[in-house]
């Protein structure tokens, strides 16, 4: 196992963006929270068309309101160049931007194909960097899409090729259905460790079948060492019917810790803010952590 795990939390943005609409101040309140719980990366907003994701809508006041750690890294994600010159003009210099691997997800996501999206991706990587900021592509429906059915991991390391030849920076496979199983996931980073072994992976996993736990242990056997994770378990996928929520952050930190695993994070504060979530969102999160009976000593 290795040392140290990096947790990129997402609560704030891809957790809140899946539950109704919450109020700004709450969302600034739950970000504040987990800047102070020893996360050194979190997913703070998103620079959305409001129409589009209306629970974004305020990301601009949401970040002009947070009072960032500087001892945390915050990164944004946008749709495209008019999000990214929002984004930039906030001061992230850390940008997420995603293509689905899977044509159909894609179409329902923004209206194009996959191909369309990787020309997009090209000039929208070069503005960042004009920008100063890095660029990460998230590789959605990695491993499984619902419309679909099972996703070659040729066709996920064709898409890293090609996103990599055009500059991006760091790559993250997402489980946007909860498909992923080990064995998918033993079958995607072999394969792209293989032709980019220097390159940055993160895994993103969602827990629809109940297999994120044992889909990061087995990640974590293959070297990969940052992974992304929801406080309390929120959100899930508006374009992937039956897909429930992230990997609650909470459960992640908790199985890591007993492993020996150092994420940085106090799991007894983290677990507080979960709490929190649970009253800005108004409905029981589905974290396992937040459901079990007396705590593990020293764990939490």
């Amino acid at each position: 196992m290795p040392e140290k795990v990096s947790i990129r939390e997402v609560g704030p943005r891809d957790g809140l963006q899946n539950e109704d609409p919450v109020a700004t101040a709450d969302k600034v309140r739950l970000l504040d929270a987990l800047s102070g719980t020893g996360l050194r990366r979190i997913e703070a907003v998103s620079f959305v068309h409001p129409k589009a994701i209306p629970q974004m809508a305020d990301a601009d006041q949401v970040w002009a309101a947070a009072k960032p750690n500087p001892d945390v890294r915050y990164s944004a994600l946008v749709p495209n160049l008019r999000g990214a010159r929002r984004a930039l003009e906030a001061g992230f210099r850390e940008i997420e931007v995603v293509v689905s691997a899977s044509d159909t997800h894609n179409r329902r996501n923004i209206n194009r194909s996959t191909e369309e999206s990787l020309d997009d991706l090209a000039e929208l990587i070069a503005a960042l960097h004009d920008g100063g900021a890095s660029a990460e592509v998230i590789v959605a429906t990695t491993f499984g899409c619902p419309y679909e059915g099972d996703v070659d991991p040729a066709r996920v390391a064709g898409i890293v090729d090609r996103v990599l030849a055009d500059g991006a920076d760091r790559v993250a496979f997402g489980d946007t259905t909860g498909m992923a199983t080990p064995r998918r996931v033993i079958d995607v980073v072999d394969r792209v460790r293989g032709a980019h072994p220097d390159v940055p992976l993160l895994l993103h996993f969602h827990n629809t079948r109940g297999a994120a736990l044992a889909n990061i242990l087995t990640a974590l056997q293959l070297g990969v060492t940052e992974f992304d994770a929801s406080v309390g378990g929120l959100g899930g996928c508006p374009y992937a019917p039956g897909a429930s929520g992230n990997v609650a952050t909470e459960e992640v930190v908790h199985m890591l810790h007993d492993m020996g695993v150092d994420t940085g994070v106090d799991l007894s504060a983290l677990i507080d803010v979960a709490r929190e979530a649970e009253r800005i969102v108004g409905r029981e999160l589905p974290s396992g952590v937040l459901r079990a009976g007396p705590r593990v000593p020293g764990l939490g």
